[in-house]
């Protein structure tokens, strides 16, 4: 009576229940439209179509920080080279060109020097700089040719895309980036200025080489400074484009079961194959049964084919089955009068212990030997 009460008010309480729900109306959830969400970490494949595509995480603030600094420290150590190379130039143009006439011979003549020298000093920072890059994308992304971000899109000269991609969270990112640096970068040149301001009178009286010098100085300073701020945002920006990367080519569940389907076959299909190949290898065992010499047998829910002739090292197992495979395995050999004896231990332990095409294991072979005998004598006496 007690467990009929019970019953009466849960149902009581769960129809109040389902009438409060109708009468407030709460939102019915429908599971489905959450499958397309992008909750899962991209597989191998995705991430090696993204890389062959030309989409990998790359920061273009460690790039620029570090090839910064590797030209002025180049500067820093050519320095001396280019001031004497600007400095003989200069020599040589006002004690050659100074009292003739600017003819169209004499212009080139300047022009090809002028080049001469430039390719002098800036060659080797720009080598410097070429070089760094290099190995810097070298090391953020490998080896990775793709000429697909090269290729013309028409959806980039559409004005709505155009107009996701400025407000869209990257732009933001690299906006908030942009504003970032140049704070930072006015920060410490007001500071330095300042800083430095009292040692400026003193270039009044200097000579030009040391007024050079002590410029040079202040400016590879204050460049380092800044160099070292930047390398401390390249790492931050180094990390975050390696997580934002991650987030573009997250997948939902139904991408990641689209491209299982793709890259494994359809299960479906697969099975279907697994059960033809099943199906053939079941019929060229069954063709092997009447070339047996004996069917060991449970005797109804195994049987196990054995085969032995001179050139074997030991018997072989030519076929094998269970309950109904076994009835199937008794009624070729019956057809095609292949001896059969019953023996529960030694049927058993063939099936468990032995596939198709193997040998008789080791330990059996007493046994087997035993069967083989009685079936050869079987044999000789009924002939």
């Amino acid at each position: 009576m007690a467990c009929l009460l019970t019953y009466t008010n849960c149902l009581k309480t769960s129809n109040d229940l389902l009438q409060l729900m109708h009468a407030t109306k709460l939102p019915a959830f429908n599971l489905q439209l959450f499958s397309g969400e992008k909750t899962e970490d991209a597989t191998p494949k995705r991430k090696a179509d993204a890389r062959k595509k030309g989409q990998v995480a790359k920061s273009v603030e460690v790039n620029s920080a570090i090839g910064i600094m590797a030209a002025f420290l180049a500067l820093k150590v050519i320095g001396s080279f280019i001031y004497d190379e600007l400095a003989n130039y200069m020599r040589f143009i006002y004690s050659n060109f100074s009292y003739q006439d600017f003819t169209l011979n004499t212009v080139s003549e300047i022009f090809l020097n002028f080049g001469i020298v430039f390719l002098k000093a800036s060659l080797p920072i720009m080598l410097v700089i070429l070089v760094t890059s290099v190995f810097i994308n070298f090391l953020q992304v490998g080896i990775n040719f793709s000429f697909e971000p090269l290729m013309p899109q028409l959806e980039r000269i559409n004005p709505l895309s155009g107009f996701k991609r400025i407000f869209s969270k990257r732009s933001l990112v690299e906006l908030f980036k942009a504003i970032f640096k140049i704070i930072i970068v006015s920060y410490f040149v007001y500071n330095f200025m300042i800083e430095q301001a009292g040692r400026l009178p003193n270039l009044i009286g200097a000579d030009l080489s040391d007024s050079l010098k002590l410029i040079t100085g202040l400016l590879l300073t204050l460049v380092f400074q800044i160099s070292g701020v930047m390398l401390v945002m390249a790492a931050l920006d180094f990390f975050y484009q390696h997580w934002e990367h991650n987030q573009s080519l997250k997948m939902s569940k139904q991408e990641v079961k689209e491209e299982y389907k793709q890259t494994e076959g359809n299960p479906q299909i697969k099975g279907k194959i697994k059960e033809r190949q099943r199906a053939m290898a079941m019929s060229r065992m069954m063709h092997e049964v009447p070339k047996a010499d004996v069917i060991v047998t449970n005797p109804t829910h195994f049987a196990v084919a054995l085969k032995y002739d001179n050139t074997m090292a030991a018997p072989m197992i030519i076929a094998k089955g269970q309950d109904l495979l076994a009835k199937r395995i008794r009624e070729i050999a019956k057809e095609h009068s292949v001896t059969i004896v019953e023996n529960k231990p030694l049927a058993r332990a063939l099936y468990s212990n032995s596939e198709v095409g193997d040998i008789v294991p080791p330990e059996l072979y007493k046994s087997v030997a035993e069967v083989l005998a009685y079936v050869y004598r079987l044999k000789k006496k009924l002939s």
